[in-house]
């Protein structure tokens, strides 16, 4: 049985009432992250009395929070008590492939209310945000909400760096000499690639307060700067620099006339037969569809952005000049569409 369909054990009755109630779930996970218990717990089991004297929580509401848990295989309970299970660890902030900023993104108070205007939004088919708080998205983070605006940073370090290795891990870019990171975030793909091939120089172009605080590979300094460049700008506007290869990750979630302009910039840009990498989650083609999915309705939700299926990413790019050879994984929730620019003629 897969976990998509509805027990042949489990009433649909108590299957609908579970999911009706899942934000409980998602608070539940947000609470423990936030309380440290994973952190706090380690290779042996604690009791309730012990977990909370270390996290300053009140020990029997500290029990019912993780009996709750337990339910979904986050933690387990043992004759010892309380214990780790394989997702629980992802919890701890030294875990490598911490998942513990991305569960605080997700679940921040802002989103609460925002979740709530859902079918607002499906009735207008746009952002519902400004509605609710007075600001766009990004601007009520850093005027509003500044806590916030600092766990999404940090939830978008740690999944950049993860997925970032990946992507280098099952790219092959052999026989190029020049690659550009598009809208880069802190340039950690770019960080990677260099690193992978060492005769290799690149750029990052990304907007002027986000390149500042580039990779410090990348910065002046940095092990990798003398075969790197650092360019302000929005691809939106222009892509103002010729490469071999021009890698686009997890930007192209605007509306689709934003996505239409960087794309025709970089083809306008590019030489004919130069790569052109688009690394997207997709809706309708992942091991991961209900966080995609779930990510798609919060896109729209906060700036009226979308997740892209397979064909409106492939009629996108075709559509301004890319020729795609192949669509592959990257890991459990990402693709690359390969393409190249077409020869003119």
């Amino acid at each position: 049985m897969t976990t998509d369909t509805v027990s042949e054990v489990e009433p649909p009755t108590v299957r609908l009432r579970e999911l009706a109630f899942s934000a409980a779930c998602a608070a539940a996970v947000r609470a423990a992250t936030r309380l440290r218990v994973a952190d706090v717990l380690g290779d042996a089991p604690l009791g309730a009395e012990e977990l909370a004297a270390a996290t300053g929580a009140e020990p029997r509401a500290l029990a019912r929070l993780l009996r709750a848990l337990c339910c979904f295989g986050i933690f387990t309970e043992e004759e010892g008590g309380f214990a780790h299970t394989e997702m629980s660890r992802l919890l701890r902030e030294d875990a490598p492939d911490s998942l513990r900023y991305i569960v605080l993104w997700c679940t921040e108070p802002w989103t609460w209310q925002a979740w709530g205007a859902l079918d607002d939004a499906v009735r207008s088919g746009g952002s519902v945000f400004k509605d609710l708080y007075g600001k766009e998205f990004f601007d009520y983070l850093h005027a509003e909400a500044a806590e916030s605006a600092q766990v999404f940073n940090l939830a978008m370090t740690h999944s950049s760096r993860q997925s970032a290795q990946d992507f280098a891990r099952a790219t092959d870019l052999s026989g190029a000499s020049t690659v550009v990171d598009i809208g880069g975030g802190q340039g950690h793909v770019l960080a990677e690639l260099l690193e992978k091939y060492p005769a290799m120089r690149g750029t990052l172009l990304e907007l002027p307060d986000v390149v500042e605080n580039a990779d410090p590979r990348l910065r002046p300094g940095g092990e990798l700067a003398d075969r790197t460049s650092l360019l302000a700008g929005d691809c939106r506007s222009a892509v103002p620099v010729q490469a071999d290869v021009y890698v686009i990750k997890n930007i192209l979630e605007w509306d689709d006339d934003s996505t239409r302009r960087t794309l025709g910039n970089v083809v306008g840009a590019a030489r004919p037969g130069a790569r052109v990498l688009v690394v997207e989650n997709l809706v309708d083609d992942s091991p991961s569809m209900r966080f995609t999915t779930a990510m798609d309705l919060m896109l729209m939700l906060n700036v009226g952005g979308a997740k892209h299926s397979r064909a409106s990413m492939s009629a996108l790019m075709t559509e301004a000049g890319l020729e795609i050879t192949d669509v592959r994984p990257v890991n459990g929730y990402l693709h690359v569409f390969e393409s190249q620019v077409r020869q003119s003629g």
